[in-house]
């Protein structure tokens, strides 16, 4: 008869391609490593080089800066705090830690959160769309032929794209908290069959005394 590890019956240990849960949440926490890592560089090229980030009136209709100094820092200081966090997730998966995984499992958990507040809104306030557009540059990339969309419509491929991210979110969510459950069980697993190991071991050496009494 087969024997089914206790942290396999309720959850799936396998992700997307086939992979392990562990593995999946090791590619995860890589991925997100780079991305902030190469957001933390051009941030700090934009501190170092504020002009390459400041547009005049002729080419945005408008003097407009990309952001100042200090909103620069902030932004540097979350990427900082982004990749410790997604350094801190794969180290916990490729070492079988669970409890390194849960700030970037809250992250995630965050991250979803704001995704769902902007479909809530999008679809309480349709117009705001609207009026977002109006707001940007005349010169705007496809600005005019996003104007020209039927508003309806418009609203409703926004819904569906921003659908299709949350349930991706929501299944690489699932992936990191089925990675943090199999780890857990595991160790969990481990320390119950040492306990037993030990046990058996010290009756076994008390058991010649007890004869002998």
């Amino acid at each position: 008869m087969k024997m089914v590890a206790p942290w396999t019956r309720f959850y799936s240990n396998s992700c997307c391609l086939c992979c392990h849960v562990r593995t999946g949440t090791i590619l995860l926490g890589v991925w997100y490593l780079i991305i902030n890592a190469v957001v933390l560089l051009i941030l700090l090229s934009a501190l170092a080089d504020p002009d390459q980030y400041h547009f005049s009136s002729s080419e945005l209709g408008g003097d407009f800066e990309f952001m100042d100094d200090a909103n620069m820092c902030i932004a540097i200081a979350i990427s900082l705090l982004m990749i410790l966090i997604c350094a801190m997730a794969t180290y916990g998966a490729y070492k079988q830690r669970a409890a390194w995984i849960i700030p970037f499992f809250c992250y995630q958990i965050f991250d979803f959160a704001l995704n769902t507040l902007v479909a809530i809104t999008v679809l309480v306030y349709p117009n705001s769309i609207q009026e977002y557009i109006r707001q940007l540059p005349p010169n705007f990339p496809y600005r005019d032929d996003v104007m020209s969309v039927n508003p309806t419509c418009l609203v409703l491929i926004i819904l569906l794209f921003i659908s299709i991210i949350l349930t991706f979110k929501g299944y690489l969510i699932s992936c990191v908290w089925n990675c943090y459950r199999y780890i857990n069980g595991r160790n969990s697993s481990d320390v119950l069959v040492y306990v037993t190991s030990n046990d058996t071991t010290v009756a076994g050496a008390c058991s010649p005394s007890c004869w002998g009494g």
